[in-house]
């Protein structure tokens, strides 16, 4: 008998050899119904893995994340069957699951095939996966597994296995097709009801441009037609709210082939929505006890040999620059924290002194592949909302905790209330990735994991995804059309004060080296906007609005008290325009609506006599007839509704 224990902490005995399907049939037949992938003591198994050891196990259906990887995994594999049986000769070469969907990249040789061809092999992978067919996975040994595609004359599936150690290569079965693979798959093909091949585009083999390129195709699948209904309606949504569209329309970015790819230009509706978001975050971080800073854009190449990031992101760094002065090189700034460190080593400190706060909105530059490059969201030059924390070890869970509370107020004055946490750590069987000593590491990552728990925070742990220099805590945001994305970070690292020397003089008069927070709540201006662009649809908070108010003359000859009211408006920090165009007053609230103008004030005769306006609200229609004094109370209260004062 083996002690499997569950999620919920029970635990139960089966016989050796018992399956994670059989589990789920012991606890219900309504749960074996649905599950369609496990993992046992943390590793990926079949649902028909005999399971041969005590152990933890977890059961996932199409719900969990783990799930539709199985899900999407095994889609790939049935993509793969259908493209070999439609185009004899193909050479198959990678096909995984991806965050929404799965592809496979594939070498036609002389075969062409484009968008026209995607229907035809949806078809075949729909009548592959009617089939109900298993997914079996087998062992093999390197030595059968490269006989087997050297005898195929696949090039690519030799160089996986050549990479591969003896003893961990398998094979995955399904009908008539064998394909490469270490597992992860759902029972069986029949389990996937619908399919939506998406687009194809080019791949070079293992990413690199120097290999050839492949053809690469995009797929999602479901287990219900009705999910791959919602899934394309969905879609479509996102299509409307694309940050590149809205910032086109809205006019508040564009991109200039002189100016360079991924450098992007800020308009000046963009500017001054940039400008309120950092003036916002400002006045958070002053209360906070933020001093501001700035450092400049370039540095020697030694200062980030220094910190490390040159041998760890040198490759992905725009190149040295070499100055008339010979030996002299410099670099575009990759990152602020070694300028930060050199700030904090301008003179010596006390532990009276700590901790001190340094923050920036410090434009950095990294080196995107084009192909790579997209919109606002990726790009090559970039301000961050940087800001470093120096502090001595026992401020450490304190000052960990008020970053805290500051991100969680950024979320909440913005309308992003659906997010989890995640503690990033280091994979200890890549000690080659990070830098420093595993005590300081431990250290690092227990302040981490025991704020989120004083905090409440709903949190996992995903090894492998510290940062080289020390463990970080990500914020993953859902917007409104349910995509995560990771926005706001904080980073603890004994390791940089290290590398710079940095100290302070303790009570006891020796020198100490203090910890480092690395923090910033929107991570980047330029995707924070974007994201937020897309989240809001356009339709921003009031106190963000570019452009809060419309007024809207019925003809010139309200010109005058348009003007007026302006003025009230102004005088009361609102933000409004005057729109006295020749134009009929339909006309000019349609284009007021797709601009999506927060409020439209409509003035006309009855309004100029009796110093009214009549108020009419985007996507809601009109409010009714109010003095211009009670709209400005009325938006005031609103805007202090949206975003209330940062509590330190």
């Amino acid at each position: 008998m083996i002690n499997i224990t569950l999620p919920d902490g029970s635990v139960k005995q089966f016989e050796a050899g018992t399956t994670p399907m059989d589990v789920a049939k012991s606890i219900s037949e309504g749960l074996a119904r649905n599950i369609i992938s496990a993992s046992f003591n943390e590793e990926t198994v079949e649902t028909s893995t005999p399971l041969k050891v005590d152990g933890s196990l977890v059961l996932y259906s199409f719900r969990d994340d783990e799930g539709k990887k199985a899900f999407w995994h095994s889609s790939a594999h049935i993509l793969a069957q259908a493209l070999e049986e439609l185009y004899p000769g193909v050479k198959l070469t990678i096909g995984p699951a991806i965050d929404n969907g799965f592809y496979y990249d594939v070498d036609f040789g002389a075969i062409s095939i484009s968008e026209h061809d995607l229907k035809k092999i949806e078809d075949k992978m729909m009548e592959i996966a009617r089939g109900k067919h298993e997914f079996s996975i087998r062992e093999s040994s390197k030595a059968e597994a490269l006989n087997y595609y050297k005898k195929e004359g696949n090039e690519y599936k030799v160089e996986l296995i050549e990479n591969l150690e003896d003893g961990t290569i398998t094979f995955c079965d399904h009908d008539t097709f064998t394909d490469l693979c270490r597992g992860g798959h759902i029972p069986n093909t029949g389990i996937v009801k619908a399919i939506k091949l998406m687009s194809i585009a080019g791949a070079y083999w293992r990413g690199d441009e120097n290999n050839k390129q492949l053809t690469r195709i995009y797929g999602v699948s479901f287990p219900k037609q009705k999910d791959l209904k919602e899934y394309l309606e969905l879609l479509e949504q996102a299509k409307q709210r694309d940050h590149r569209k809205l910032g086109k329309e809205l006019e508040l970015f564009t991109f200039s082939q002189k100016v360079g790819q991924g450098l992007p230009l800020w308009l000046p509706k963009g500017a001054a929505l940039r400008e309120r978001l950092e003036n916002f975050l400002k006045n958070a971080q002053k209360k906070a006890g933020y001093e501001m800073v700035v450092s400049p854009h370039i540095a020697q190449k030694e200062l980030y040999v220094t910190s490390g990031h040159f041998a760890k992101y040198g490759e992905d760094s725009f190149q040295v620059i070499n100055t008339p002065n010979e030996g002299e090189e410099f670099m575009l700034k990759p990152m602020n924290c070694p300028h930060h460190c050199e700030i904090y080593n301008y003179k010596p400190w006390s532990y009276k002194d700590l901790p001190k706060r340094f923050a920036e909105f410090g434009t950095v530059y990294r080196y995107e592949q084009s192909g790579e490059l997209h919109g606002l969201t990726r790009v090559r030059g970039f301000t961050q909302d940087d800001a470093h924390i120096f502090c001595t070890p026992d401020q450490l869970d304190s000052e960990f905790k008020k970053v805290i509370d500051l991100v969680l107020y950024v979320f909440g004055s913005l309308g992003f209330e659906n997010f989890t946490t995640q503690v990033s750590v280091r994979d200890l069987s890549k000690p080659e990735k990070y830098i420093g000593d595993l005590d300081t590491w431990d250290k690092a990552e227990n302040a981490i994991l025991n704020a989120v728990k004083d905090k409440g925070l709903d949190y996992i742990v995903e090894t492998g995804e510290a940062a080289f220099y020390g463990p970080k805590l990500d914020f993953m945001v859902k917007d409104a059309l349910g995509r995560s994305w990771q926005l706001g970070t904080i980073q603890v690292d004994y390791n940089l004060p290290e590398r710079f020397d940095l100290t302070y003089k303790g009570s006891d008069n020796e020198l100490h080296r203090p910890v480092m927070i690395h923090r910033a709540p929107f991570g980047s201006m330029e995707r924070f906007v974007a994201i937020l662009l897309e989240h809001t649809g356009g339709n921003f908070p009031l106190w963000l609005m570019p452009e809060q108010v419309a007024i809207l003359s019925l003809s010139e000859k309200y010109e005058k008290y348009s003007e007026k009211v302006l003025t009230l408006l102004e005088n009361d920090e609102i933000r409004a325009l005057v729109d006295n165009r020749n134009e009929t007053i339909g006309k000019k609230i349609r284009e007021s609506e797709m601009n999506k103008l927060p409020y439209m004030l409509i003035v006309g005769e009855q309004e100029a006599k009796d110093g009214t306006v009549s108020v009419r609200k985007h996507s809601e229609g009109d409010l009714g007839t109010m003095t211009v004094q009670e709209f400005s109370s009325m938006l005031q209260e609103e805007v202090r509704k949206d975003i209330k004062e940062f509590n330190v």
